[in-house]
């Protein structure tokens, strides 16, 4: 019952996504989750059942209380998760997993991440759900179980254990070769149908469970077959490169732009005059526009950018630090020509393990929010832009060149509380993060001002690039390539080619293009081309949760690794093209597995 009502509150709290479907596919969410919520309900009813064959043996010992306090101790706690994910699917795109535990360890950048969900309304159903079941569960079920206290005979010893056994043939879903798995709830090309039919503590308890680094779950084609495939991608002979830069060794600076979707960029077709800084740099600089971030979260986008390696669909590298102490980085690569290097951040470097992985890469200097005054931590993240951006200029000045230096922005992060006047009205998410956009952009300006008044200007590069895109504005489906496309800029007095560059590429290709221009070797990035070689293979690859978008200069697809069935199809897409994304899905996550 607890279940069924769960899915049906799903369905109505994303009324808009619910609307596309006809009455068939919303009562086939019903039918083909019915399996999988009768299995949790058969895992959560292994103690109870214990518990009466534990009275069938000590008929004295009273099991009603005990059995009240766990329901109820499960309603609880199943009805926050529940409430959680309705707000969390709208955010994420996908129903809940252990993807949000490792951001429990920093409940402040947690709770930040979610201020701007209707935290009344979700506290209010909430509630109900709880009041609802508890009392249900009151007024007529624990009654029928303290009526029936003193009816246990010895019979019942063998019947009970009879029923303890027999829980498990619904809890591996039926008595058919292989056990119940996540796709046994799809039924629909429309993946909101198949995400909506899913039990989301069984989806939850299915991710803890089958967490391993041993077995390759995309396998799509045979070992050999998925690498010869990956390196027809990458393998097109000698480059046919310009060179972009005016000396040998300049100053290398990333911005790491939090969020910065290409709809935001007038200069990418975006919405305009939200970024007019940005653009202007663009238009005095070298612009790539068709550039895709790798993956979907802040600490994916580290690791595409710093050490040129893909994302994995299910996990995430950074979450284990054995792995990225083997990844490369650009900051070693330039180590070994003198350069030094450094990371400044306005919030906790700690968050979803990103302290761990600069650390493990040899990044020389980390600067956090607690390297800021405690006055100028006005923020729930921590620093705002401007005082983030005045400490970077200021060390940068003290810094032996040549060096490479990264500074990762926060302030168009939810809650996207900017300390500026709103220059767009209006008091809707997407507005508030349109105004925090154009606060960060103000502020790049005010640096790049200072920057090209200083002699460091004719002898550094700076690069531009999100960490990752945004749903909005739009509310972008969480596989949709536009949900991902990215700004790449380069600027500075050290770039001597300006203009457009319509390359399609990743955030795994900008290590790979600025040491071919050093003249540097970049074999140990292998997941990366050149972005400005001509004679390169234009594609893209991203990841979202359990899919991956593979994107050619004929459109887009995008496939679930559930069902492996296409989400999404551009009309011009070349449907045999797709067989180097799943070759690339299969191969990155094998590198993974291997580390």
């Amino acid at each position: 019952m607890f279940f069924v009502a769960a899915k049906a509150l799903f369905l109505l709290y994303h009324y808009p996504l619910s609307k596309t479907l006809s009455i068939s596919e919303i009562a086939k969410v019903f039918l083909y989750g019915l399996r999988m919520d009768i299995s949790f309900t058969s895992y959560i009813c292994v103690f109870p059942f214990f518990l009466f064959l534990v009275k069938s043996v000590v008929p004295n010992i009273r099991i009603n209380k005990i059995i009240r306090i766990y329901t109820q101790f499960l309603v609880i706690l199943i009805s926050f998760l529940v409430t959680a994910d309705l707000e969390l699917y709208s955010a994420w795109g996908f129903r809940m997993d252990t993807t949000p535990l490792q951001y429990f360890k920093t409940p402040k950048e947690m709770g930040a991440t979610i201020s701007t969900a209707p935290v009344f309304v979700l506290l209010l159903i909430f509630i109900l759900i709880v009041v609802l079941f508890v009392f249900s569960y009151k007024r007529f079920f624990d009654p029928y179980i303290e009526k029936n206290q003193k009816r246990f005979k010895i019979a019942d010893v063998f019947f009970s254990a009879f029923l303890l056994v027999f829980l498990f043939i619904p809890i591996r879903g039926g008595i058919q070769k292989i056990p119940m798995n996540v796709s046994d709830a799809y039924f629909s090309e429309k993946i909101f149908a198949d995400h909506a039919a899913i039990n989301l503590p069984w989806n939850i308890m299915f991710s803890i469970l089958n967490r391993n680094d041993t077995q390759n779950p995309f396998e799509y084609f045979s070992s050999e077959k998925s690498e010869k495939l990956v390196d027809y991608l990458y393998n097109t002979g000698p480059k046919r490169i310009p060179s972009i830069l005016s000396v040998n060794k300049p100053n290398i600076i990333f911005i790491i732009l939090e969020s910065f979707t290409a709809k935001w960029i007038g200069c990418l077709g975006g919405v305009p005059h939200v970024t007019p800084n940005l653009d202007s740099i663009a238009a005095n600089g070298l612009l790539f526009t068709n550039i895709y971030a790798s993956g979907d979260r802040s600490e994916k986008g580290q690791v595409a950018v710093l050490s040129g390696y893909p994302n994995q669909a299910i996990t995430s590298i950074i979450k284990t630090p054995t792995k990225t102490r083997q990844l490369s980085s650009i900051n070693q690569a330039l180590e070994k020509i003198g350069y030094l290097s450094s990371y400044t951040y306005g919030g906790e470097l700690e968050f979803a393990n990103i302290k761990s992985y600069l650390i493990n890469i040899k990044m020389d200097q980390l600067i956090d929010k607690y390297s800021f005054p405690v006055s100028e931590r006005t923020t729930s993240w921590g620093v705002h832009d401007q005082y983030v951006f005045n400490r970077f200029y200021n060390d940068i000045q003290k810094e032996k060149q040549p060096f490479f230096a990264t500074m990762f922005t926060l302030s168009s992060h939810e809650p996207y509380d900017v300390p500026m006047k709103p220059v767009f009205k209006g008091k809707d998410e997407t507005t508030l993060f349109k105004n925090s956009v154009y606060y960060t952009d103000s502020v790049i300006g005010n640096f790049m001002a200072k920057l090209k008044k200083d002699s460091l200007w004719k002898n550094t590069l700076v690069v531009f690039v999100a960490d990752h895109g945004h749903p909005l504005p739009g509310h972008d489906p969480n596989d949709r390539p536009s949900k991902f496309h990215i700004p790449l800029i380069f600027s500075g007095g050290a770039l001597k080619l300006k203009g457009v560059i319509n390359n399609i590429g990743s955030q795994t290709d900008i290590v790979t293009t600025l040491l071919d221009q050093l003249n540097l070797p970049a074999n140990n990035f292998k997941w990366g081309k050149d972005l400005l070689d001509s004679s390169a293979r234009q594609f893209a690859f991203y990841s979202f949760n359990n899919g991956f978008g593979f994107v050619t200069p004929k459109g887009t697809e995008t496939i679930d690794n559930v069902s492996k069935k296409t989400i999404y199809k551009d009309s011009a897409y070349d449907t045999s093209d797709i067989k180097y994304g799943k070759a690339y899905m299969q191969f990155s996550y094998q590198d993974f597995l291997n580390r």
